[in-house]
């Protein structure tokens, strides 16, 4: 049974990656992951904060004019929260591809197109075997509108495949008014890879101390729907390769996923909940299944649910969303 895939030009051994999470931060965690069979790492990522600010610096822009709201401080970190700088992050990666054999992909947290570029270059040097763009933007300001928040994006990708030679993937958000458009121009701007998608930060407020918590939740297999639609969307209409991220639970999910469209599937929420040997149950079962329904292949599976065939996708959609209100209503 061949689970080979393909992810922006890499040959991968199966679909599963494992996601930008604090397991890469160990070698030996990176170890484990592979002999669990997973196909590639995202390291942990580096963010555009640690390059471009200095510690005092920054510190003097995000408290300056709050210390009459007390409670204000609490939305920024201290600067001394950035505990790992670029030097140690290169080195990291340089230890991890000499560590272990699958794909070490390096990962840069950013939101504009700064002089920090330079450091995309440095990660490839370094070694690593590709590059994934995590662009955290939140445009606040109701002055931006939807083309400028649209150009960091674009901007910035054009900025990094301007520096490095390696494939460059770039995870985003769905909150764009035309996802699909948004989708073609990243694809027209160079990127190897769309990975659907990021799992904004949503803040809480502990009431007893007045302080912003920045809790961090798992995800839950219901997430994986909306990652899944697009996936179906936007297969055979781009270049990139697609991964999916978000949800991915089981060896059902990552099944759902490749027969949707994707090249590969992000895990993360379930290894740290379950563990990193949780790679090697999901393998077992996405195995059986394709033995029990006579699949030989994962390029096989792979888009075969998708709408790539449908002559009128919006159509389709809209009959689906009528179809399920009205097994909704049969239900209630």
């Amino acid at each position: 049974m061949d689970l080979k895939t393909s992810y922006m030009g890499m040959e991968l051994k199966n679909p599963l990656v494992a996601s930008a999470s604090p397991l890469s931060k160990s070698i030996d965690n990176l170890r484990k992951l592979e002999d669990a069979g997973i196909a590639a790492v995202v390291m942990y990522s580096l963010f555009e904060e640690q390059l471009t600010y200095e510690k005092y610096e920054l510190d003097h822009y995000l408290t300056e004019g709050t210390e009459s709201f007390a409670e204000s401080l609490s939305y920024f970190p201290h600067p001394s929260e950035f505990t790992v700088g670029p030097e140690e992050y290169l080195e990291h990666i340089y230890r991890a591809k000499k560590a272990v054999g699958v794909p070490i992909i390096g990962s840069l947290n950013a939101h504009s197109d700064g002089g920090w570029v330079t450091y995309a270059k440095q990660i490839q040097d370094a070694g690593a075997d590709a590059l994934e763009l995590n662009i955290y933007f939140l445009a606040t300001d109701p002055s931006i509108s939807s083309l400028q928040v649209e150009n960091v994006y674009i901007d910035t990708l054009k900025a990094i495949k301007q520096n490095v030679s390696i494939p460059v993937a770039i995870k985003i958000g769905p909150y764009f008014s035309s996802m699909a458009n948004m989708a073609k121009r990243l694809d027209e701007a160079g990127a190897n890879a769309l990975v659907l998608f990021n799992r904004f930060y949503q803040p809480d407020i502990d009431l007893e101390n007045l302080a912003v918590d920045p809790k961090v939740l798992y995800s839950t297999p219901q997430a994986m729907r909306l990652p899944l639609r697009w996936v179906a969307i936007l297969y055979g209409k781009i270049k990139a390769s697609l991964a999916a991220t978000s949800g991915i639970h089981s060896s059902d999910d990552v099944i759902k996923m490749v027969m949707s469209g994707a090249n590969v599937t992000m895990l993360c929420s379930v290894l740290l909940r379950n563990g990193i040997g949780t790679t090697s149950d999901i393998l077992a079962g996405i195995e059986r299944w394709m033995s029990e329904h006579e699949y030989v292949s994962i390029k096989q599976m792979q888009g075969s649910m998708s709408q790539k065939s449908c002559v009128n996708p919006e159509g389709f959609e809209r009959a689906n969303y009528m179809k399920a209100l009205n097994n909704f209503k049969k239900i209630v």
